[in-house]
């Protein structure tokens, strides 16, 4: 029963990572072929201000989800020491 939770959880983090990755890259080449910038007004100020720091989040949260990824692989988080994990979910 174990195996197959942790089996399942490790599916679901190395999911949750690339999709994080794929979203990441998006938003990189939609800055890419955007044809306004910052200074461009409020209206640009405000795009990539609100989606520069949903951006960031998203990055971070990568980040720390990535390294849980590594310490769930490397069999360092368990049913009762899992602090980190949860704390990356949380964020």
């Amino acid at each position: 029963m174990f195996l197959a939770d942790r089996r399942g959880a490790l599916i679901g983090m190395l999911a949750t990572v690339l999709l994080a990755a794929v979203f990441t890259a998006l938003q990189y080449l939609e800055y890419d072929v955007a044809g306004f910038s910052l200074s461009d007004g409020v209206f640009g100020s405000a795009f990539y201000m609100s989606t520069g720091l949903h951006g960031l989040h998203v990055l971070v949260g990568t980040l720390l989800l990535a390294v849980a990824l590594v310490r769930l692989a490397t069999y360092q988080l368990t049913q009762r020491h899992h602090l980190g994990l949860e704390s990356a979910i949380l964020y």
